[in-house]
């Protein structure tokens, strides 16, 4: 069986196109500085942005923040991150094993994560909550986002992708995205292992426990209204 980490390390189709791709980016972008503009920030703040992919808008958000660390599971993904952006001085990049190297315990003040937790188990999301309580300031912001709530399946994302490609230009190539898609590793990987979803309250809750004082946000953070998207801060 194959696991998502090797997925996403490797070639795959999830974007249908390259404008699919650079909507998807600029909307993760604008959600970033959003949250660096509610939660007052100042040009000196340290963000994490966890799980990043490509990132393809890192230089509009590494001029907003005083340092930005991008940070992937895919060590191909990183590889590639290095080489685009290697030039910004304020910008560091780590696999997750990594991370310490790059981002002491007590230095950010906003860590995003978008589009994870669903490939995660209980018990590495459960980990992964202690770990970022332990990187964030007192008063920093951790915004967890994209959750899949139960009631929401594989119809809601696919009506999400073409009102999306309608919008921005790209519904052929969401089109064919649909039918490649059908058979390829992607739908195979995620029959046999699942993505994981939660319930508001549930996830609430969860954040609660790993020492957190969490609340919904809306709107989600990305091209998917339909899924949610939590704001934490470390509690007192």
């Amino acid at each position: 069986m194959a696991d998502w980490r090797s997925f996403w390390d490797g070639d795959h189709a999830i974007y249908v196109s390259d404008r699919h791709k650079d909507v998807h980016y600029r909307a993760i972008a604008d959600g970033i500085l959003a949250h660096v503009a509610e939660a007052g920030l100042r040009p000196d703040a340290v963000v994490l942005d966890y799980a990043c992919g490509e990132a393809l808008e890192t230089p509009r958000v590494a001029a907003t923040v005083g340092r930005l660390v991008l940070c992937d599971g895919a060590p191909s993904v990183v590889a590639k991150l290095r080489e685009r952006f290697g030039r910004l001085s304020n910008v560091a990049f780590a696999l997750p094993e990594d991370l310490d190297t790059v981002l002491a315990d007590g230095a950010a003040d906003l860590i995003v994560v978008s589009s994870l937790i669903q490939y995660l188990s209980a018990e590495d999301f459960a980990a992964l909550l202690d770990r970022f309580r332990a990187k964030l300031k007192p008063g920093g912001r951790l915004v967890i986002a994209d959750v899949i709530p139960p009631d929401a399946g594989m119809v809601a994302d696919v009506a999400s992708l073409l009102r999306n490609a309608w919008r921005n230009g790209y519904l052929p190539a969401a089109l064919a995205g649909l039918v490649a898609t059908a058979v390829s590793p992607y739908r195979k990987i995620r029959s046999e292992i699942g993505l994981a979803t939660y319930a508001e309250t549930d996830m609430i809750a969860l954040m609660t426990r790993h020492g957190f004082t969490a609340r919904r946000h809306r709107p989600n953070l990305g091209l998917t209204p339909h899924r949610m998207t939590f704001v934490a801060t470390p509690a007192v």
